[in-house]
């Protein structure tokens, strides 16, 4: 169990990163979903010590994060949103010299467990090509064998699937669900699908605070009936933007779905199945509104 008590973190600059963070994470795969800027990247890189929180706590399978970070290490992988690695060095010798760094001394050793991680992300027919070559979903997977070394109990990965490719994203969903079963895994992203196809659960952050939680079906549920939809033409779109409490807009054959949140049917407007993706808009629609 991971737990997070009034976490907060302002930078030199002024700006408020986390702003009383509270979080219970248990075993299996956790979605924190938020936008750019939301303060994902600050919470990952709190809870994996590369960076001191100004107040509040870490503890993680009763391990003092901060107070003994050692310790936390010892049993974290991480897979941050850029992952870089040393150009030319093929991917079995640099995953044996991350292997050296992890602590693992001994080389039968070491190379039955870097065997096994390259063949565990189906890169071991790629063992002898440069990581720096690699595509993006191939780099991705890389990243996670790094992050598997010393059978880590808190895996953080940061962002994992923006820009890759449908199949290389599908094998790497795969990778992760394969792994959520005895590990705490966190997996930070701005990407609404990756969250309802993988997580049991998740929550939403935005300027730095939690603004919901729980599990991605009950969260729908509080929505059935609320979200209406509309096929509008773009000379249309800013009447019902200025009307209704739109809450996300899509594009659809060169018109434009609406999304809005009532209570009551709008008049013109059909009702629409809610989905994570309403839940996410209208937490950050409800939020802009009380700020």
């Amino acid at each position: 169990m991971l737990d997070i008590t009034d976490l907060t973190k302002t930078y030199d600059n002024g700006t408020r990163a986390l702003d009383g963070i509270n979080l219970s994470i248990p075993k299996g795969l956790f979605g924190l979903l938020g936008p750019n800027g939301a303060g994902k990247s600050s919470l990952m890189r709190t809870i994996a010590t590369l960076q001191n929180a100004d107040t509040g706590t870490v503890r993680f399978d009763g391990i003092d994060v901060h107070a003994d970070p050692q310790q936390l290490r010892r049993r974290l992988g991480y897979l941050p949103q850029d992952f870089g690695v040393y150009p030319r060095i093929s991917a079995y010798d640099l995953l044996n010299h991350l292997a050296i760094l992890k602590g693992i001394d001994k080389r039968a050793e070491r190379r039955e467990v870097v065997d096994g991680l390259l063949d565990h992300v189906n890169l071991f027919q790629h063992r002898k090509q440069a990581v720096s070559g690699f595509s993006g979903g191939m780099r991705q997977r890389f990243g996670i064998a790094q992050a598997l070394l010393g059978d880590p109990d808190l895996l953080i990965v940061d962002e994992p699937t923006a820009g890759l490719d449908p199949e290389e994203r599908n094998r790497f969903h795969n990778l992760l669900v394969s792994l959520g079963r005895d590990k705490v895994i966190i997996l930070s992203t701005h990407i609404v699908d990756d969250v309802a196809e993988l997580c049991p659960r998740m929550a939403v952050l935005a300027a730095g605070k939690i603004l919901c939680e729980g599990n991605p079906a009950d969260l729908i549920t509080q929505l059935n009936g609320r979200i209406w939809r509309k096929t509008v033409s773009l000379d249309e779109l800013p009447v019902v933007e200025a009307e209704r409490d739109v809450i996300s807009k899509r594009l659809a054959g060169g018109r434009t779905i609406v999304h809005i949140l009532a209570d009551d049917a709008p008049q013109g407007f059909n009702s629409a199945d809610a989905d994570l993706e309403d839940v996410y808009f209208a937490t950050l629609f409800s939020h802009r509104g009380a700020a």
